[in-house]
């Protein structure tokens, strides 16, 4: 069981920090941040009455970004509250408590409570605390990893599920649609309702040298799209133009990330966004993205219509379980 939580060390130290959290300055933010400027990524409005205008905004933004945020999405504000505070009251908990939810020794999954999730570059370490678990298909959830305490955390959990549904469904027409699919057809090559939605929260306490530190280092996500909510607390960054942006903070709206499968089912059409965060000095940061993944045997390429003499395969097919094992393990694909 790993005993070096970040939650822990920001507790105990408030003048310094171990030094394998201290990244090369060729990533320290305060280094590598353009500072004063704020990353406005595609908002996109889901009320818009337009729908020809929204699906051509989603897929412009998936083709030149790699992420964007949606706006007016019917998930109501509440729904979302209650799932942030339930995370939120779990990692205030007593470190045992914590720890009964810890990812078993040797698990290959990545579900439950932790802190290193992948291979270290450099033996450098992010200054996050995680907690992994799925909340959809309902065959493949594992209650073990979902907190007891608080008693309502299942409740907001399956009650925001519940809302995402309408949203996933939109975004993967729409994304189907603008590779010149039917909307159908990109959902049922990645796994259709048997696609994985693996919830994760994020806990980046505060740092007294912030500048020095990565919450998450520089990465694509590995999954087809992440569906993101973030507490106030700015930290998102994506690289754009050869250097690293602060990501305008929309409250009440969804980040969308453009992640590996998709990149690779759209033959390239559709750009894996490179992001990372930072942390605060005063603050605590905690996110709650929900990847979407196909499940592990699932064998993921460039879909068969997207690919002819004149635009041959740019990716290898791949079972999804190999392809996040490289990527984890920093092995090339």
């Amino acid at each position: 069981m790993e005993t070096l939580r970040v939650q822990n060390i920001a507790s105990l130290s408030k003048e310094s920090i171990p030094a394998e959290f201290i990244r090369l300055e060729t990533e320290q933010p305060c280094i590598t941040t353009v500072q004063g400027t704020q990353l406005e990524v595609p908002i996109i409005d889901f009320s818009d009455p337009d729908e020809e205008k929204v699906l051509h905004e989603i897929m412009e933004a998936s083709r030149d970004w790699g992420m964007f945020q949606i706006v007016n999405h019917e998930i109501p504000s509440q729904v979302i509250e209650k799932l942030q505070a339930v995370g939120k009251e779990f990692f205030e908990l007593p470190q045992e408590e914590k720890e009964k939810y810890a990812k078993p020794e040797g698990s290959s999954s990545i579900e439950g409570y932790g802190t290193k999730l992948q291979k270290e570059v450099d033996n450098k370490k992010g200054w996050v605390d995680h907690l992994f678990h799925k909340i959809w298909p309902p065959s493949d959830i594992n209650h073990s990893f979902w907190p007891k305490n608080p008693p309502s955390y299942r409740e907001a959990n399956e009650e925001y599920e519940k809302y995402l549904h309408g949203v996933i469904d939109r975004l993967l027409k729409s994304l189907s649609i603008g590779l010149g699919l039917e909307g159908h057809e990109l959902k049922e090559f990645l796994g259709g309702d048997k696609i994985i939605h693996m919830l994760k929260i994020n806990y980046y306490p505060p740092c007294p040298f912030p500048d020095l530190v990565l919450g998450v280092p520089p990465h694509t996500d590995m999954c087809c799209i992440t569906l993101l909510v973030p507490n106030h607390v700015q930290g998102l960054q994506a690289f754009r133009d050869g250097r690293w942006y602060d990501v305008k903070y929309i409250p009440n709206a969804l980040v969308i990330h453009i992640g590996d499968q998709m990149e690779i089912v759209s033959n390239g059409k559709y750009k894996a966004v490179f992001h990372r965060t930072t942390v605060s000095k005063e603050e605590t940061r905690i996110s709650w993205p929900v990847f979407l993944e196909p499940r592990a045997e699932h064998e993921v390429g460039p879909h068969p219509k997207l690919v002819n003499q004149d635009n041959p395969p740019k990716y290898k097919s791949k079972k999804y379980n190999d392809y996040a094992y490289c990527k984890l393990n920093k092995i090339p694909q």
